[in-house]
């Protein structure tokens, strides 16, 4: 038998360069990180998220009805409402592959929630079954002399309808009935304004023509 011993395991070695450089890239991998994380740390506190209660859009509902007359061919509702309530945008929407063009507003209620309002004078029943979520029918509601369709279902938005003429007017969402009626009645409220006859100022009277003051001519005698 030999004495001779096993050979060691082979131990890898690094040249102190190449420890260097590896320390160098992972302590700057480590500061790369740590960069990234302040400067978003930095852009969320410079841009706190703003919060439903405190972010109102500034929409004059009433100045782009105005503008939207000419091209609508018809006076949009702009439905005057209190304090509280507010609208987050309005617009015209020109028609689409349905053939509907129609206004439509937003509005936020005095108790935060959400109902959109739709009208149109080129309405059809597909146009308003996709704007009420093709709810079904369930009712009807009257609110200020006025005969509303109500559609409903369940776990999701409900949908008041008027036709009125050639008017079709949709509310869509998730507001309390109370809500959907203080809008409904603004909103025939503002219909009816829109219908009325422009009333004429009286004729001004003719004025009186001077009155020519006879000459006499006397007589010599």
């Amino acid at each position: 038998m030999s004495d001779s011993s096993p050979t060691p395991p082979f131990k890898p070695s690094i040249a102190a360069g190449a420890a260097k450089r590896a320390n160098a890239s992972v302590i700057g991998m480590f500061l790369a990180i740590f960069s990234t994380i302040a400067i978003v740390l930095t852009v969320v506190w410079l841009n706190p998220q703003q919060k439903a209660e405190t972010y109102r859009s500034n929409i004059d509902v009433s100045a782009v009805a105005n503008h939207a007359t000419d091209t609508a061919g018809f006076t949009p509702v702009a439905p005057e409402l209190p304090d509280g309530w507010y609208a987050n945008y309005a617009r015209w929407n020109p028609a689409g592959a349905d053939g509907v063009a129609f206004w439509d507003v937003g509005y936020v209620t005095s108790s935060n929630t959400f109902i959109a309002l739709r009208q149109s004078i080129t309405a059809n029943p597909t146009w308003i079954a996709d704007q009420s979520q093709h709810a079904a029918v369930t009712g009807s509601r009257t609110v200020d002399g006025h005969d509303w369709e109500l559609r409903d279902k369940p776990k999701g938005d409900r949908s008041l309808v008027l036709v009125d003429g050639k008017d079709t007017i949709v509310l869509t969402g998730a507001a309390d009935f109370a809500d959907f009626d203080f809008l409904a009645k603004a909103a025939t409220d503002s219909l009816n304004t829109a219908h009325a006859p422009a009333t004429s100022s009286p004729a001004a009277a003719p004025a009186p023509k001077d009155a020519s003051i006879p000459t006499t001519k006397g007589n010599n005698s």
